[in-house]
């Protein structure tokens, strides 16, 4: 039977839906062709200037500059096109806080498992890589992949690392910080930048801690940070000598199985009084929104075996089912997180 749609009902939102994608596109070719370091310049550059320096024709050039511009990643002075303040901090290559290496590795990676997505949901397997040939998301062999996967995280922990140590005043009471499945380092290099007492430790698988110990270097902490090679899931032990450990983005890609299998060793490596963080993208209670979060979790289903996001009420339950106490959220907000969780030992 037909059916009018109701009144001023439009499918202008699902178009606007769509676009969300064709944005993510746009601004992964402007990265690969170098723009943004062009219209870095001061003085900005005319749509002729910005062909010619890119060996572009007119209109692709046209079309590529006003989208940015629409986008906010551009400004525009006249005739000359420059970086807004956005794009001049965060999508410039070798600036201290570049986040294209994350938009290059989503570009890279949504265009084959996203577009399997359908395949994901009724399977229940990753897109992204084969767990029949690989025992994880982790072990691939496009080493380009591999390495734009780790500067993308290091971008995202970078800032959540300020974040914490901004929201997180008692940090800087804490002695020692281990953050478990730390990557690269990034989140307790701005923690230890942020409070100058704080030692601090990155576990991670072998080769993960040797990137880990070049990003530490880098930033002049080598006497302060540790790196403490490991496999948090395969192992049963974690270090000891910290009174703190943080979680970082780390819970969302296992199954709950997993998860409180991994607090519990968390639990048993801190001493009393002992603290841990989880920072995470969580879910509101009932499981409808925010957005962000909820495509994280769809990004899980392409990513992972079994990750998915969870909500603060899960998280709780998990702590205190281990064994910790006093759990308490806090409101924040980064690039992978809107809150963080804190619980601590007997």
């Amino acid at each position: 039977m037909d059916r009018d749609a109701p009144e001023g009902l439009t499918p202008i939102p699902l178009f606007q839906i769509v676009q969300g994608g064709w944005a993510a596109s746009t601004l992964a070719a402007a990265l690969e062709v170098g723009l943004f370091e062009q219209t870095a310049r001061p003085e900005g550059l005319t749509r002729a200037e910005v062909a010619q320096e890119l060996g572009f024709q007119d209109r692709p050039a046209d079309i590529l500059l006003a989208a940015c511009a629409s986008l906010g990643l551009l400004t525009k002075d006249g005739e000359r096109y420059r970086n807004s303040p956005l794009s001049d901090a965060f999508l410039v290559e070798g600036r201290p806080y570049y986040f294209g290496g994350f938009v290059r590795y989503a570009d890279k990676r949504r265009c084959p498992g996203w577009q399997e997505l359908a395949t994901a949901v009724r399977s229940n397997r990753p897109t992204t890589w084969d767990p029949g040939t690989q025992s994880s998301v982790f072990d691939q062999g496009d080493q380009l992949v591999l390495s734009m996967f780790w500067e993308a995280m290091h971008s995202m922990s970078s800032f959540t690392g300020r974040v914490m140590a901004r929201v997180l005043p008692g940090l800087a009471d804490r002695e020692a910080l281990l953050d478990v499945g730390g990557g690269s380092g990034a989140l307790v290099i701005e923690a230890c930048k942020a409070v100058p007492t704080l030692r601090a430790g990155v576990f991670e698988l072998p080769h993960v801690a040797e990137i880990a110990a070049q990003k530490i270097a880098a930033a002049g902490l080598q006497d302060r940070i540790a790196t403490e090679p490991g496999d948090f899931i395969a192992g049963d032990v974690l270090p000891s000598g910290y009174d703190t450990i943080s979680l970082s983005a780390v819970l969302h890609d296992w199954d709950e199985e997993h998860g409180r299998a991994l607090l519990g060793k968390c639990f048993r490596a801190l001493p009393s009084g002992g603290m841990i963080i989880l920072l995470e993208d969580l879910l509101d209670d009932d499981r409808t929104g925010p957005a962000r979060a909820a495509l994280v979790g769809v990004n899980m289903l392409v990513e992972t075996e079994g990750g998915r996001n969870y909500s603060g009420e899960e998280y709780t339950r998990w702590l205190t089912g281990t064994g910790f106490v006093k759990v308490e959220r806090i409101l924040c907000e980064s690039v992978t997180t809107n809150s963080i969780i804190l619980a601590y030992k007997p």
